[in-house]
């Protein structure tokens, strides 16, 4: 389990990277600063989340089903969260308005705090 988490998380990593040197080389020549700024807020999410599941996956504190919710919570939030975050900042770039799926960036945030909230609750129910 340990090893699929450390593959999610570079996977995540390098594509936040990726995407971060997409937006401040290529973007910033079509983008406006606000919409730039927005990209970047999707980067930041990506990359915090990547690191998030990078500790997940080296700590032993938790039970591989918790371990496993929150892998799947901390991907499926970034893919809606940062996702719809890169697809609404570039919608003036493409045909398709993508302002019609805006509401899953907050589903995807709601995703990412209950990820996180799965951790603190199974460190807490962890006997010392």
């Amino acid at each position: 389990m340990n090893r699929k988490i450390i593959l999610a998380s570079t996977v995540m990593g390098m594509m936040a990277i990726i995407l971060g040197a997409f937006g401040a080389h290529k973007l910033k020549e079509v983008l406006s600063i606000e919409e730039l700024n927005t990209f970047e807020t999707g980067v930041k999410y990506q990359m915090y989340h990547a690191l998030f599941l990078l500790f997940l996956g080296t700590v032993n504190i938790i039970s591989d089903k918790a371990r496993n919710t929150i892998l799947y919570l901390t991907v499926t939030g970034v893919i809606f969260f940062s996702g719809s975050i890169y697809l609404l900042a570039t919608n003036r770039l493409t045909a398709f308005d993508f302002r019609a799926i805006g509401i899953v960036t907050p589903i995807g945030g709601v995703l990412l705090i209950l990820a996180w909230f799965v951790l603190f609750m199974n460190v807490i129910k962890k006997k010392a």
